[in-house]
């Protein structure tokens, strides 16, 4: 019985392919060694696979952000016996993600089930695992503190409600801080050139940015206070030398960061919530509409930085010389 058509088209195909490379092949060199040429490998395949997210996750990289510091901040604030109003600005600010974050990953994916299916493993090795479960337990903590916050400023006052509000602002500014980082650790612990090149930086640098985007909200909402202005300058200082160090530093990996789109987003949002941030609070540091300017530039570029990290793993998975570079220097361990 002679072989399926298909089958024996596949069989010299592949006699063909390894005789070109053969015939092409350095000298030195294994003939079944893929070869670099332009943008294509391993026989004109990518070598890597864009990331499939929509603009749901960078916006929920933003939000998850902001609303995961402000918890944070809402329990330094009940420590330090600080005005109500504030604390409760903060932890709306937390529920607010927490409501809405859901949402955002449940759009991306496209089916609720599919949310309620990363639930149904805990893998702690696992940054996706791990981020749905900090998500979960970020709204089961910052729910009931919210709650017990405006019983108490309605005028409920008993121990057990005291308690359970520091316990559940606690374990929300646990859970908030984690919420607000780990997307930096999520996008590193990938193979994509650019993410993995910034892995150390990226945690740091999200967090940041949620610090800068909270305080913002804050003066936006009103509270023209010495912390909230403390804040914006130490987070735009931060993120002013953030952006010197990627202008610096350009290893081929960091190409997307530089050029094209990618790249003239990229520095737009870097110069927003670093330099001009910083230059707003130095020059008009006196007067709420400057401090409202500086809180709207930070948070733009607080914004834009998510979509050019996004947009530059996109351009990076195409690039596989700067994969392959890495590869041979031993930098793709995680």
């Amino acid at each position: 019985m002679s072989a399926p058509r298909n089958q024996r088209a596949s069989e010299e195909r592949l006699l063909e392919i390894k005789r070109l490379a053969a015939e092409n092949a350095p000298s030195g060199k294994h003939p079944s060694t893929p070869q670099i040429q332009g943008r294509d490998s391993y026989y004109h395949l990518p070598a890597l696979k864009p990331p499939a997210w929509t603009w749901e996750v960078p916006l929920y990289f933003f939000v998850g952000g902001i609303s995961g510091v402000s918890t944070c901040m809402a329990f330094v604030a009940q420590i330090f016996s600080a005005e109500p109003q504030l604390i409760r600005a903060l932890l709306w600010a937390g529920f607010a993600g927490a409501a809405v974050c859901p949402v955002l990953l449940i759009s991306d994916l496209g089916r609720p089930t599919r949310f309620l299916n990363m639930l149904r493993v805990f893998k702690w090795r696992s940054p996706m695992s791990l981020g749905a479960w900090i998500l979960v337990a970020f709204s089961a903590c910052v729910t009931p503190a919210l709650l017990s916050h405006e019983l108490i400023l309605r005028g409920f006052h008993f121990p057990a409600l005291g308690a359970a509000r520091f316990t559940a602002a606690a374990a929300g500014a646990l859970t908030g801080l984690l919420l607000a980082s780990y997307t930096g650790v999520l996008i590193g612990a990938t193979a994509i050139p650019v993410w993995i090149a910034n892995r150390k930086i990226l945690p740091a640098h999200f967090l940041t940015s949620g610090l800068g985007g909270s305080a913002g909200m804050l003066e936006l909402l009103g509270f023209f206070i010495p912390a909230t202005q403390l804040l914006g300058f130490a987070a735009a200082g931060i993120e002013t030398l953030l952006e010197i160090l990627f202008e610096v530093r350009k290893p081929v990996a960091n190409a997307p960061l530089h050029h094209g789109r990618t790249g003239l987003v990229f520095r737009a949002a870097g110069i927003l919530e670093g330099p001009l941030a910083l230059l707003l609070r130095i020059a008009w540091h006196a007067t709420p509409s400057g401090r409202r300017a500086a809180a709207i530039s930070f948070l733009l570029g607080s914004l834009l930085s998510r979509y050019a990290w996004i947009w530059a793993g996109r351009a990076s998975a195409k690039d596989p010389a700067a994969l392959f570079a890495m590869q041979r220097r031993g930098e793709m361990k995680p």
